[in-house]
C-alpha cells in the first residue's frame, strides 16, 4: 500500500472536515430563516454535486493560478487542494445540518424566546444539541467524500508525492502502470471507508441525510 498517499488523504480529509463544519453550521442555520433568496443560495451551494470535476478544476485553476498564501503557491500544493476540497464538500457539510435544524419543532424556539433566551442562547443551548445527529452525519460524509475525491484534486494539485498525491490518484497511477494488486488494495480500503461512512450517516440521520440531484465522476 502507498502509506504516504493514505496519510496525505487522511490529513486532507481531517482538515477539510475541521474547517468546513463550523462554516456549514453557520450557513445551514442562516438558510432556515431565508425566504425568497433561499432557493438560489441552496442551488449555488449544491453545484458541486452536479458539475463535472473537470469544470470545477478548471475554475479553481483560473481562480487560484498565481495566488499564494504566506508565500506558498496554491496551485500544485496541499493548500490548493485543501481550498478545492472545502468548496467541493460544501453540499455534504451543509445539507445534513440544514435538515437537522429544519427538523426542530418551531414551538421549541418560540418557548425559548418567551422564556427570555437570546438568539445566541437558543442556538447554543437548544438548537445545536438537537441538531447533533446532522452535524455528525455532515462530518462523516465530508471526511469520506474527501478521501475519494479525484478529479478536482488531480487538476489543482497534480500528483506530487507527499504534497498532492492522494489515495485516489495513487489508485489511478497504479492502474496505469498495470499494478492491479496495489490498486485493488487501495480501492478496497476506500470502499470500506465509504460503506462505513454511509452506514453511520444513515444510522444517525436516516435516508434523508442529503439530497443528491446528480451523479459525480
Amino acid at each position: 500500500m502507498d502509506a504516504e498517499a493514505i496519510f496525505l488523504s487522511l490529513k486532507l480529509a481531517f482538515w477539510t472536515m475541521a474547517l468546513i463544519l463550523p462554516f456549514g453550521i453557520w450557513v445551514a442555520h442562516k438558510l432556515i430563516s431565508l425566504n425568497r433568496s433561499r432557493p438560489w443560495i441552496e442551488a449555488a451551494l449544491a453545484l458541486p454535486l452536479v458539475l463535472p470535476p473537470t469544470v470545477l478544476g478548471y475554475y479553481f485553476l483560473v481562480g487560484l493560478g498565481g495566488r499564494s498564501i504566506f508565500g506558498f503557491p496554491l496551485v500544485f500544493s496541499f493548500y490548493g487542494i485543501l481550498i478545492a476540497s472545502l468548496i467541493v464538500n460544501l453540499p455534504f457539510a451543509i445539507q445534513p445540518i440544514q435538515r437537522a435544524f429544519e427538523a426542530i419543532n418551531p414551538e421549541i424556539r418560540e418557548a425559548a424566546q418567551v422564556s427570555g433566551l437570546s438568539k445566541w442562547q437558543i442556538f447554543r443551548l437548544i438548537e445545536l444539541p438537537l441538531a447533533w445527529r446532522g452535524i455528525i452525519s455532515a462530518g462523516v460524509l465530508t471526511f469520506a467524500h474527501t478521501l475519494g475525491e479525484f478529479g478536482v484534486v488531480l487538476m489543482v494539485g497534480g500528483a506530487i508525492p507527499g504534497e498532492t498525491k492522494t489515495v485516489s490518484i495513487s489508485i489511478y497511477e497504479k492502474v496505469q502502470s498495470f499494478d492491479s494488486g496495489g490498486a485493488g488494495l487501495l480501492s478496497l480500503l476506500l470502499l470500506g471507508i465509504s460503506l462505513l461512512a454511509i452506514t453511520i450517516s444513515y444510522g444517525f440521520f436516516g435516508r434523508n441525510t442529503f439530497v443528491n440531484p446528480g451523479g459525480k465522476a
